[in-house]
């Protein structure tokens, strides 16, 4: 009996000893490239200096600085109007696309899939040069409203306010719904049909289907995907470079983008930039922890 429990005991042991020689490999990349590196920024965002030898220690003034910079504050706004927007949209339809190409009975789902999610897999230089081009005062868009008769003249939308970001969003949307999709079908795949027919037999209509059935039991991946946009949300930064340049004056320029000029446009200050990505860190970890909280209801 003792012998037994040994060599369970052994094998226990082995068992765990392959986990750890699979995983330390991993885990040695992980701390070098990620946690080192936070670690350094965490250290640098206490101290001012254009080049990482003549750093010197400037206490929290880089964290003072940027609630007195009037550009870093107008970032942040502007980051937080296309979370605020593009995140619930782009979830709601690709929630609604993945439910709609579900259906066993829908002929030519696999284009309809692929057709919607071939954004995704476009690169994000070309697909802005594409928009600049459709949104600009002699482009497509433009020429379209107004043969509809809705625009007397072109409306210059890269250099308005409000144009500007809503190109952003716009394009936003486009190139992540299909993503966002493909985690939505991948868990409607799942759900057995018979759940659904069940439901149809009792009366529920696909509304009521949708909301009983599709959206609880897609819970855990609704939470994946809100966290997962979430956190690109917050550090976009090819979009105001690539369709705007963060313009006119600033009023489309991202966090990402700013902390760019700061380091590498301006006057070089890798204190205060490595001052701004840490409270981008911050604000993703703690959104994050809060969708956590809202989300997952298991006890």
């Amino acid at each position: 009996m003792e012998k037994a429990k040994a060599r369970k005991l052994s094998q226990s042991k082995r068992y765990n000893l392959t986990g750890w020689v699979f995983l330390t490999p991993a885990a040695l990349l992980i701390a070098v490239f990620s946690f080192y590196p936070m670690i350094k920024c965490f250290i640098y965002s206490f101290q001012k200096g254009s080049t990482f030898a003549n750093m010197q220690w400037y206490g929290i003034n880089n964290y003072i600085r940027m609630f007195q910079d009037k550009v870093f504050m107008k970032s942040l706004g502007n980051t937080f109007i296309y979370f605020l927007i593009q995140v619930p949209i782009m979830l709601i339809l690709a929630l609604i696309l993945a439910s709609m190409l579900n259906n066993k009975d829908l002929k030519f789902k696999g284009f309809f899939r692929t057709a919607i999610f071939l954004p995704c897999a476009t690169t994000l230089v070309s697909y802005a040069i594409i928009f600049r081009s459709l949104f600009s005062t002699d482009g497509f868009v433009n020429t379209i409203l107004m043969k509809l008769g809705i625009l007397d003249a072109p409306f210059a939308f890269l250099t308005n306010t409000t144009g500007a970001r809503a190109v952003i969003i716009l394009a936003l949307v486009w190139r992540w719904t299909g993503y966002n999709m493909v985690f939505y079908l991948s868990g409607l795949q799942n759900i057995e049909y018979s759940v659904y027919e069940a439901a149809k037999i009792d009366g529920a209509s696909p509304m009521q289907s949708f909301f009983h059935i599709t959206v609880p039991l897609l819970k855990p991946t609704i939470l994946l995907t809100a966290i997962m946009s979430t956190n690109g949300t917050l550090q976009l930064f090819d979009e105001s470079v690539n369709l705007t340049n963060g313009g006119p004056a600033n009023t489309s320029i991202t966090m990402s983008h700013y902390i760019y000029d700061a380091t590498f446009k301006y006057v070089p200050n890798f204190g205060y930039s490595c001052a701004m990505s840490i409270l981008i860190l911050v604000l993703v970890g703690t959104l994050a922890f809060i969708q956590m909280k809202v989300g997952d209801k298991r006890d």
